[in-house]
């Protein structure tokens, strides 16, 4: 995986001081921790309603000691951002094109020789959705972690870590439980996240 800002020596240091004073300030509580057998695992993000959420998710990940890795559109990797973008751990990825994504993702978090938590926004878009992907379950069942239940709360001022997740290979009552889980929590723009 390539360096980002959580691995920037010093940078990083100076940065989670800051994420932890702004959250403070801004009335937000951060919850959980990441257990050791995590060191390696897959994140849902959710809700996914705002672009508020990348910040957030970017303070939260300090905060709480995270070696975060997010996946966003191709687009927002383009000149003059795409480096700083990069930086911040985004891994672009194409829409338009059909690509082994969930092979390649795994591949990646089982051949990295460090922590890496590769965060995933079931919804896929900020957008109004019905169905959650599940992009983010194969990715797990396929490299053998974990899912990270993770969360943000805009009514309530929470960010943090939930429990983890074992995949059972039954997707769909995973997916049942993990929704069921997430129904608790609401996004910036609640009225686009759905638990359906």
């Amino acid at each position: 995986m390539h360096r980002t800002i959580f691995t920037t020596p010093v940078v990083s240091t100076v940065l989670r001081g800051l994420s932890v004073a702004w959250l403070r300030l801004a009335g937000w509580t951060v919850q959980g921790q990441l257990p050791p057998e995590a060191r390696k695992s897959v994140f849902i993000a959710a809700p996914h309603t705002s672009n508020w959420d990348l910040p957030y998710t970017l303070f939260a990940s300090f905060a709480l000691r995270l070696t975060p890795y997010w996946m966003g559109k191709a687009s927002i990797f383009k000149f003059p951002f795409g480096g700083l973008m990069r930086w911040l751990g985004g891994i672009p990825v194409d829409r338009s094109k059909s690509n082994n994504l969930v092979a390649a993702s795994a591949e990646a978090l089982v051949a990295a020789d460090g922590p890496v938590q590769l965060i995933v926004p079931p919804e896929g878009t900020r957008s109004k959705t019905v169905y959650w992907k599940t992009g983010f379950y194969w990715i797990a069942v396929t490299a053998k972690l974990p899912i990270v239940m993770a969360h943000m709360d805009y009514s309530r001022k929470l960010v943090g870590l939930g429990p983890l997740f074992t995949p059972t290979g039954d997707v769909e009552a995973d997916m049942a439980a993990i929704k069921q889980y997430y129904a608790q929590f609401k996004g910036k723009n609640s009225d686009q996240f759905t638990h359906e």
